[in-house]
């Protein structure tokens, strides 16, 4: 058998579990990874670097399938090279309830699936946070333990999508040269040929971008190495663009629409088995295809071993410290340095903007987390994410820390999910509290992925002030908090910005955001605490002193004018407590104990929060007193809109005082 013939066994052996498990699954996308075979078994045979037996290890080259309506092209591949994870059973169960072979690939699910995907134009995104994260950890360790490529699977429409822009453009910028991108330039989408919808040059606008562009048959075993190749020796990022038939070797939908997203048929599998030459049961794969898949997988592994012996023969300290960041641990010093700041802060008694209150942690903890990668979408000055340990990133100067990702916030975010998947950084990026909504995507990616990203959310409500209701955030923490496994932190002064940052840096599993004000807050946490008390979601900031008749509970900004409110209530002879509640998902995960204690027995329970009452009404019931937003917001000054909308202290005794006045009429 020939390289040739035997090239085309092994690609069809993707091909066929494909259709096969399409076909029994009655649902997914065979198109794709029969199309984008040949590319794939050139680069997971000739190239990537990797090892099925030892998934994980740091310098792996990574995979990414951006179109990951692809998904049976990753998991086939995982299957023939010999991950332990995915057995032919699970390919026979695929998209079935509770098998790993998802839908979509699914960060967590299997080895060998680097991030999850399926929204288009995330994984293009994600793959620039790994390239930046592979450059970030080789400017501090060095050649012998980080030198790899990320290879990226993107279609038509991962490259429609705006982030794609985001991603490319700032890929370019950094001259990321180790990020690989194949398009799998098949024209078809969904609706039919993409000569509907969308007539870009995409050779030239990468290359408009800072990108090497190359073209090839992607068919053509020889000439897809040959463009892998020229990737390699570039100075820049590489797009491939490979020209593919979708459904490659079905005898009447290939190159329709008929391949893209439903299982092919019983007529139409006969006539491709019968075209390709595919003479085997459905799930069959031959026992010499088998084994040349499997030896695939085990030759590359030798470039894990003789890594693992560069690493043996490193520096004691340089391995240590490599290890411990690729483990995502935190210094040892790290919590020293909270507490000693915390008492400082009470020292000190600042009163500073939260956003100001989030540098001023960050400064400490910069100075004891080297691996955290600041970052900001052009609002640097504003977000206050830099600080003096973290100097610019460039192209060709990856060891500092911090990156002016421009005004792209959706390349942003899902580029800091890139950097934080492949390991050794902890990025947190910002930008205003009201263009979450442009992050939101990659946030929410972040959560189902449960991994460590931060984002820094800053001018969180109409305190910001004049820029107005197009800038003003109304209904964003709602919004941020309806997420699944996702921290929303608002911290009310300087000591719990601290404990914020604190807790979202311990978080492995969540990621978190900060809202944080640009109007001046007073020091509320005046004594120390050992403890972190933000870590309870909620807690008791003032008592009542008797049994109380009023609970406030508030957040950030608006814990202030809840202590104002109690000072006034209390020299009424209204006994009032103060809950400050950083972070709502951090409260619901106390025990039934802490929480009935914290919410308490008070006839009278009020939120305030400059924001909807979305959210609040298991804190205070459908009876409570909200004092909040209830639209959108004004341009005017602080002061005018805190009073224009009711926000304030004395606000809040009025309607409390009218509430206990019912209650006794």
């Amino acid at each position: 058998m020939s390289n040739s013939e035997k090239h085309d066994r092994m690609a069809n052996a993707i091909r066929f579990l494909a259709i096969d498990a399409v076909e029994k699954a009655n649902s997914g996308h065979p198109g794709l990874p029969m199309g984008c075979a040949d590319i794939a078994t050139v680069l997971f045979t000739k190239y990537l670097k990797f090892d099925p037996q030892n998934p994980h290890w740091p310098d792996r080259d990574r995979f990414i399938l951006s179109a990951g309506h692809g998904s049976m092209l990753l998991y086939a591949l995982l299957y023939l090279t010999g991950y332990d994870d995915i057995t032919i059973d699970e390919i026979k169960n695929f998209r079935q309830l509770g098998s790993k072979t998802a839908g979509h690939p699914e960060y967590g699910h299997v080895a060998g699936i680097e991030t999850t995907t399926g929204p288009l134009g995330q994984g293009v995104a994600n793959s620039v946070g790994f390239a930046l994260g592979e450059r970030i950890m080789n400017a501090a360790f060095g050649d012998d333990l980080v030198d790899h490529y990320t290879y990226v699977i993107a279609g038509d429409g991962c490259l429609m999508e705006g982030i794609s822009q985001e991603a490319i453009s700032l890929a370019g910028h950094l001259k990321l040269n180790k990020l690989v991108l194949f398009w799998d330039n098949n024209s078809i989408s969904i609706d039919g040929a993409i000569s509907l919808a969308d007539s870009t040059d995409q050779l030239a606008r990468f290359a408009a971008s800072g990108w090497s562009t190359i073209s090839c048959d992607g068919h053509d075993s020889d000439a897809i190495a040959k463009a892998i190749e020229f990737a390699h020796n570039s100075d820049r990022p590489t797009l491939i663009a490979a020209k593919t038939t979708i459904g490659f070797g079905a005898p009447t939908k290939a190159g329709t629409k008929g391949a893209h997203g439903s299982p092919l048929g019983k007529d139409e599998i006969a006539g491709t088995r019968k075209a390709l030459g595919w003479d085997y049961q459905p799930f069959e794969i031959p026992s010499d295809i088998l084994d040349a898949w499997r030896l695939a997988g085990l030759n590359s592994s030798k470039k894990r071993t003789e890594w693992e012996k560069r690493l043996a023969s490193a520096d004691a300290d340089l391995r240590t410290e490599f290890l411990r960041r690729m483990n995502g641990e935190l210094p040892g010093g790290f919590d020293a340095a909270i507490a000693d700041y915390k008492k400082k802060l009470v020292a000190d008694k600042p009163k500073v903007a939260t956003r100001k209150s989030s540098e001023m942690a960050l400064e400490v903890i910069n100075g004891v987390v080297p691996e955290t990668i600041g970052g900001s979408a052009d609002l640097t000055g504003s977000n206050n994410t830099k600080t003096t340990q973290t100097k610019e990133i460039a192209a060709g100067n990856y060891g500092n820390r911090y990156v002016h990702y421009g005004i792209r916030e959706h390349g942003m975010a899902a580029a800091m999910n890139g950097l934080t998947l492949h390991g050794g950084v902890i990025p947190y990026g910002g930008t205003f509290m009201c263009f979450s909504d442009y992050c939101r995507p990659a946030m929410r990616l972040a959560s189902l992925m449960g991994i460590r990203t931060i984002f820094v959310m800053t001018h969180d409500s109409i305190g910001l002030g004049e820029d107005g209701p197009t800038h003003q955030p109304v209904e964003h923490l709602a919004a941020l908090r309806a997420i699944p496994n996702h921290f929303v932190f608002r911290p009310a002064d300087a000591t719990e910005a601290a404990e914020c940052w604190q807790i979202a840096l311990e978080s492995r599993d969540t990621p978190s955001t900060l809202a944080l004000t640009r109007q001046n807050l007073p020091a509320l946490r005046t004594e120390y605490v050992e403890e972190n008390l933000c870590r309870h979601g909620a807690y008791e900031l003032a008592t009542a002193g008797d049994e109380a008749q009023v609970a406030i509970f508030a957040t950030g900004s608006e814990v202030e004018i809840a202590m104002a409110a109690r000072a006034m209530l209390q020299a009424r002879g209204v006994a009032t407590r103060v809950v400050s509640v950083p972070c709502f998902e951090l409260f619901e995960q106390q025990s039934e104990d802490y929480k009935t204690a914290m919410l308490g027995k008070a006839p009278v329970k009020v939120a305030i929060e400059a924001g909807i009452r979305q959210g609040w009404d298991p804190l205070i019931g459908t009876d409570g007193i909200f004092i909040g937003m209830h639209g959108f917001g004004a341009s005017g000054t602080i002061e005018q809109l805190y009073k224009h909308f009711g926000i304030t202290a004395e606000a809040t005794v009025e309607a409390v005082v009218a509430k206990l006045d019912s209650k006794t009429a």
